[in-house]
C-alpha cells in the first residue's frame, strides 16, 4: 500500500522562514518526483491547533508567542495527533524537551540544505512505512489515522462504513466496502458481502457465523465458509501459530 497524499504543515511566526522552509521542501519534493502532497502554512501555534489537523509531517518553530512550539506540540499529542514533528529552532538546548512530545527530529536555524534533505528523506521513509500499516480516514476537512492492527472488523450499513476497533470504539464514515478492501492488507477477509474481518481476531466459525476474540459474532456467508477456513489456516501458518 502506498501513502496516497502526504500532508505537510509549516508553522513559524517569521514570514521569511515560512518561505525558506517551503522552498527547501518544494525543491526536495520536485527532485524526488513527489506529486501527491499538500503544504499548509501557519504563522502561530494557535492557528495550527485550530486548523483541524490531519497532517503527516509538521515543521514547527519552537520560539513563538503563546502557545510556543513546545506547548503546541504537547496539545497536539494530548489530542492523539500522530504527526511526525520536526522542530525548527535557533537554540540547540531546546531540543532536549523534544523527547517529551515524541518529536521526530529538529533543524537548527539557519537551515542547512543538506541536513534538511537528509532529515526529510528519513521522515518520508517513515511515513511510507507507517502508511503501509494504517488506514487513513478522511471526513470532510478532518482526517483520522487508524492502525490496521486495531481494527477487529468493518461493516457497511447503507452508505456508511463502521470500523469496529479493539478498544470497543467505532469509527464511521462514508465509503464502500470494495474500496476499503483495496486499502487493507492480507490479514483482512471478506466473510460476508457487508463484513470485512481481521483474521488476527478470529477464534473460530460455526453455522454462518464468525467467532471473535471479544466474544462477539458476525455473519459469514455459507458460500465463503470454505474460503474462510483456508484463509484462517494460511494466516495461522504465516504467523507461525
Amino acid at each position: 500500500m502506498v501513502l496516497k497524499m502526504i500532508k505537510f504543515a509549516i508553522c513559524d511566526d517569521e514570514p521569511h522562514m515560512l518561505r525558506e522552509l517551503t522552498a527547501h521542501l518544494m525543491d526536495h519534493l520536485r527532485d524526488n518526483q513527489t506529486e501527491t502532497y499538500s503544504i499548509d502554512h501557519f504563522s502561530s501555534g494557535r492557528a495550527l491547533l485550530e486548523s483541524g489537523g490531519g497532517f503527516d509531517l509538521i515543521f514547527l518553530d519552537i520560539q513563538m508567542k503563546h502557545p510556543n512550539g513546545m506547548e503546541t506540540a504537547r496539545i497536539l499529542r494530548e489530542r492523539g495527533d500522530r504527526s511526525l514533528l520536526i522542530f525548527v529552532t535557533v537554540l540547540k538546548e531546546c531540543v532536549f524537551d523534544a523527547f517529551e512530545v515524541e518529536a521526530y527530529d529538529y533543524l537548527l536555524k539557519p537551515i542547512d540544505r543538506e541536513h534538511f534533505r537528509r532529515t526529510l528523506d528519513r521522515a518520508c521513509k517513515r511515513l511510507m512505512q507507517r502508511g503501509a500499516n494504517d488506514l487513513v480516514i478522511q471526513r470532510g476537512t478532518a482526517c483520522e489515522v487508524v492502525p490496521l492492527a486495531d481494527i477487529v472488523y468493518c461493516e457497511v450499513l447503507g452508505r456508511k462504513l463502521y470500523i469496529h476497533k479493539a478498544d470497543g470504539t467505532v469509527v464511521d464514515y462514508y465509503n464502500r466496502l470494495e474500496d476499503l478492501e483495496r486499502q487493507v492488507d492480507a490479514r483482512f477477509f471478506k466473510c460476508h458481502r457487508s463484513y470485512l474481518v481481521n483474521l488476527d481476531y478470529v477464534r473460530g466459525r460455526q453455522a454462518g457465523q464468525v467467532l471473535l476474540a471479544q466474544g462477539e459474532v458476525i455473519p459469514a456467508s455459507r458460500l465463503r465458509e470454505r474460503e474462510l477456513t483456508q484463509a484462517l489456516l494460511r494466516h495461522m501458518k504465516d504467523r507461525g501459530c
